[in-house]
């Protein structure tokens, strides 16, 4: 039996739109609904989305700030925790959940342990689904700018093949918004060039800084690789 259609709360528009795949007939699994800030360990794909793409927007998603980083890591780090130990595998079945359990490995333990090595112990499993999503189209049915966050993993590897189709995914698929994120692209990849990872996670990840490395952390680090892009 279909469900009549809820009406859409403010500031809904993008949250919808990143899932057309239901105006298309493509199936999904049935989660159960939580309310807000009860049962963590039941966040559902549209919790994730409703959180990132409603309630922030894309002047909060790069802000970062310690209440910022302390709301996602109350609401998400369970969810997070669950997904480490395999749960969560229903959300890779379809565009918008596959969107929900990349910005939960991807996005979310950026904010949740920032400065910290777990923030990216979860970025394997982001890149693998990222991958997989992008093979079956599905970032094609997101909407932009919610669309970026399929190629997040790629610009966040550090691994140049990765940094280089970034680049081209952000040049190519995403027309309306992608002009924004290009140069952002360009410089990932030019550290990774340069580098062959990013230094600033060194000390996160108890990696020994390189002579190279010190003097691109002291002339100015991401900020000034940015500059350089942009000015070319």
């Amino acid at each position: 039996m279909l469900r009549p259609p809820k009406r859409p709360r403010p500031r809904a528009k993008t949250h919808l739109r990143a899932r057309l795949e239901l105006d298309i007939g493509v199936p999904r699994p049935c989660h159960a609904r939580m309310k807000k800030h009860s049962l963590p360990f039941e966040v559902t794909p549209e919790d994730v989305l409703a959180y990132w793409l409603d309630e922030l927007g894309p002047a909060d998603w790069y802000r970062g700030g310690e209440e910022l980083d302390e709301d996602v890591r109350d609401r998400f780090e369970r969810a997070w925790r669950g997904a480490m130990e395999g749960e969560r595998g229903l959300w890779l079945t379809y565009p918008s959940g596959s969107l929900a359990y990349i910005l939960l490995m991807d996005q979310f333990p950026r904010n949740m342990f920032r400065n910290t090595g777990q923030a990216f112990a979860s970025d394997p499993h982001a890149l693998a689904a990222a991958k997989a999503a992008i093979k079956k189209g599905w970032d094609m049915k997101i909407d932009e700018p919610a669309r970026q966050f399929f190629y997040m993993p790629l610009m966040h590897a550090e691994n140049l093949s990765h940094q280089d189709r970034a680049v081209r995914l952000f040049a190519t698929r995403m027309p309306e918004s992608g002009a924004l994120n290009l140069p952002h692209a360009k410089a990932h990849r030019e550290i990774i060039r340069r580098y062959g990872r990013f230094p600033t996670r060194n000390e996160a990840l108890g990696r020994r800084m390189t002579g190279p490395e010190r003097e691109y952390i002291d002339l100015g680090g991401y900020g000034a690789v940015l500059r350089e892009i942009q000015g070319s």
